[in-house]
């Protein structure tokens, strides 16, 4: 059997191309190119006010020509497909970055301008007054206090269940759960608010009667239809992460006389621990912004409500719908909007430290 040396594989390389590489600069130097030829372009051909996206489209189309062209004329077939297929995909990621920057870009322009301490702390109570500062405080601490009591049930929840479907789920049951689980993943939103508006004063007409119960609106009735929200995602996220924690793992436990709850709790959690944080980060990033639901189940209110039991209580997505609807409010629904933006930002940097900090040693 034959070996090639160092000089042989080196020279099958080159012999394998043209034995020409373009520089680095090649790439801006061609968007740059590209560029002015498109503003030449639709200045020849008389287009007048020349939009950004007309610009950009040509562009591209303009860059993958002549890149490929000169590729395949000074490198070959292979570093031309490279350049190619190379250009196509970071097109395909700027078109979809692209709504999601001009959607930033513009909750921020509309809504930074409302944006202040006093927003944050006053609530709409006596919005007329000439006096009177208009805030969401009262939405902050709803969304806040709502989608604190739907985690506090949901992620418990959801890990116990993904915990058994992983661990311990066999026959019937498991594949029962599991059928459930992905039925509840596709719920519509308004389906658990109609679920929760009925099962909440079903319960309670035994306690305050029942035409009390069928007027009642509390953030309590919220949470739960947030819950039926939540609960199916933090337990197929979980799912996901305990079925990637290896065997050798569970095997090296129970070799050591480690009995299997135990091995659960401390080695596979602590493994999986990062994942499901951001799991759980997930879902209440999924449920935060749910409206639907919300207004069948809580309401709306201009006034502070600490209170999940009794009362309405206004969330964030309620109050930008809300202002939204009020022409006169429109501005203070851009800062909502934008609040709670800088909310799930906030929540995703607490979920990065908490999953660097528990994360297992020697893990990045």
């Amino acid at each position: 059997m034959t070996t090639l040396t160092e000089n042989e594989i080196m020279g099958a390389k080159k012999s394998s191309t043209h034995g020409n590489r373009l520089p680095r600069w090649f790439t801006p130097a061609i968007i740059v190119l590209s560029a002015a030829l498109s503003l030449f372009s639709l200045n020849t051909w008389g287009y007048e006010g020349i939009t950004p996206i007309a610009s950009v489209v040509l562009t591209i189309i303009f860059y993958l020509v002549v890149a490929t062209a000169i590729s395949f004329l000074v490198e070959g077939r292979r570093y031309a497909t490279d350049r190619l297929v190379s250009g196509l995909i970071t097109t395909a990621f700027l078109v979809a970055v692209a709504p999601l920057v001009s959607l930033l870009w513009m909750v921020v322009e509309a809504g930074v301008g409302s944006l202040d301490w006093e927003f944050l702390t006053n609530d709409k109570d006596g919005l007329t007054l000439e006096d009177h500062a208009s805030g969401a405080g009262h939405a902050l601490v709803g969304t806040l206090v709502i989608t604190g009591t739907t985690a506090l049930i949901a992620v418990p929840l959801g890990i116990m269940t993904a915990v058994y479907l992983v661990e311990y789920g066999r026959g019937w049951l498991s594949r029962t759960v599991t059928f459930l689980v992905d039925i509840m993943t596709g719920i519509p939103s308004i389906v658990a608010g109609l679920f929760a508006a009925a099962m909440i004063p079903t319960i309670a007409e035994y306690f305050v009667g029942k035409s009390e119960a069928l007027q009642m609106k509390t953030g309590f009735m919220g949470a739960v239809a947030l819950v039926v929200l939540m609960t199916p995602i933090v337990v197929r996220n979980t799912e996901e992460m305990l079925r990637i924690v290896p065997n050798e793992l569970r095997e090296a436990s129970y070799a050591l006389g480690v009995t299997k709850s135990r091995t659960i709790i401390k080695v596979v959690l602590r493994t999986a621990l990062p994942g499901i944080v951001s799991g759980v980060v997930i879902a209440i990033a999924r449920v935060i912004g749910e409206t639907a639901p919300l207004l069948i189940t809580t309401g709306t209110t201009n006034v502070f409500n600490w209170n999940l039991f009794t009362g309405y209580m206004e969330t964030l997505p309620t109050y930008v719908y809300a202002s939204w609807s009020n022409q006169q409010t429109r501005e203070l629904a851009w800062s909502g909007a934008l609040t709670l933006i800088i909310l799930v930002l906030l929540l995703n940097l607490i979920a990065r430290f908490i999953a660097k900090a528990f994360a297992p040693k020697g893990e990045k």
